[in-house]
């Protein structure tokens, strides 16, 4: 165990106890009043611990830490809200671990052990998951400029309440002002893996060097409503027939590449009437290819788009699919992968190079700032479900490294 976060543990599985479920994770959407809490209860720690609190107007939760007057900061970050019944560590083990490591890091600087020429701040970005309001990495993509702030704040969820509404209804701090691009100079990141390449291969950190490709779409099947008894066989347009075809498809799509080069997916599915006693006339859906080769995602694409169609004669229904999401390979800055490098040899920890499947708000952070990302083992490689699970060795490791990355960044390291 680190002695130089002896709280560390129990700071986390007090912030833990916000919107704890009984499988031992946590159920805090953006905006909710378990997310809310989160936040209020992460102020307070904030408070306690130096910090100065702000809160942007896109629900970024901000902690600052004033040692070079005037200079640009150094941030540290990720996210505290969850996705439905997942686990505790997502994001919020991030955000814990950065402020943990800049109170340290900034108490050194006070005493002299470092030479700073920036300024230190954490943050907890606003709706990183996407699960109540979409798109994911909310918070960050308005900051970076890539999202609207006035288009973030419209969305609604499926019962109506838009993101405006969601942050009035609860913790907004008014003691500081919150920072802005142009005065961030470097930005951190620590996450669970979400995978389980370090914990198979015994690594005990890892530097994120690039992202995977990924293409994600919204599909509309289009059918026609009917009676489930009465319509018969050869009349029928079913919507929910069409989607199923199309489900079993994007399944199989994988098997047509060699094992671990696409990775696919379809998620929160909606059903028009949904009702017992009536065919369905439509079905709206995600669906989610990934590839660490961009040859084979478009590929992959291509015969989606054929086998789409072939659907589409099956079911006698329309089927559409609409790209909302895409990206290739993109690489973090190598000189931050270098840092992290360094800074995990320094202390002494076996490391890799890795690359993110998962999105990140260093994702987007990376394109307008030097950044580094780093990652812990996740045991089994299970996320976003209540058994994800990091044990505290590997949790307390990765704040010493975030630490250490932090110490370089803070003295001008070009990271």
């Amino acid at each position: 165990m680190s002695s130089i976060f002896p709280d560390f543990l129990d700071d986390f599985a007090a912030m833990s106890s916000f919107g704890a479920t009984s499988g031992g994770g946590v159920d805090r959407q953006a905006g909710t009043q378990a997310d809310h809490g989160t936040r209020e209860w992460f102020g307070q720690w904030l408070a306690r611990n130096g910090y100065t609190e702000s809160v942007d107007e896109a629900g970024n939760q901000f902690g600052t830490i004033e040692l070079v007057p005037g200079a640009p900061y150094v941030l540290l970050g990720s996210h505290l809200d969850s996705q439905p019944l997942a686990g505790k560590y997502d994001g919020a083990y991030g955000v814990l671990a950065a402020a943990s490591a800049a109170k340290v890091v900034a108490a050194e600087a006070r005493t002299g052990k470092l030479n700073p020429v920036y300024n230190l701040a954490v943050v907890n970005w606003f709706n990183e998951e996407g699960s109540r309001f979409t798109p994911s990495m909310m918070g960050s993509s308005v900051f970076t400029g890539k999202l609207p702030l006035k288009d973030a704040l419209a969305t609604t969820d499926h019962s109506g309440t838009t993101v405006a509404e969601a942050l009035a209804g609860g913790h907004i701090s008014p003691d500081g002002t919150a920072p802005v691009l142009n005065n961030v100079a470097r930005y951190a990141e620590i996450h669970i893996e979400q995978g389980r390449n370090l914990e198979e291969s015994g690594t005990q950190v890892g530097l994120v060097d690039r992202t995977w490709a990924a293409s994600k779409f919204r599909v509309t099947v289009d059918g026609a409503q009917s009676h489930t008894g009465a319509t018969r066989m050869e009349d029928r347009r079913d919507a929910l027939y069409g989607a199923a075809l199309l489900i079993a498809a994007a399944r199989e799509l994988a098997a047509e590449f060699e094992p671990g080069l696409l990775h696919t997916s379809v998620s929160e599915l909606y059903v028009l009437p949904n009702s017992p006693v009536t065919i369905a006339r439509q079905v709206t859906m995600n669906l989610d290819l990934r590839s660490p080769d961009e040859e084979v995602l478009a590929r992959a694409v291509d015969l989606l788009g054929k086998w789409a169609g072939e659907a589409t004669d099956r079911s006698r229904t329309e089927i559409s699919l609409e790209l909302t999401h895409h990206w290739g390979l993109v690489a973090y800055q190598p000189e931050g992968v270098a840092l992290g490098i360094a800074s995990a040899e320094r202390l002494g920890f076996t490391h890799t190079n890795i690359m993110t499947v998962a999105g990140h708000d260093s994702t987007n952070m990376k394109d307008v700032v030097p950044t580094v990302m780093l990652f812990v083992p996740s045991v089994e490689g299970i996320s976003h479900n209540e058994a994800e699970y990091t044990r505290d060795e590997d949790a307390l490791r990765g704040v010493e490294l975030l630490a250490e990355v932090t110490r370089r960044l803070l003295q001008g390291d070009p990271g």
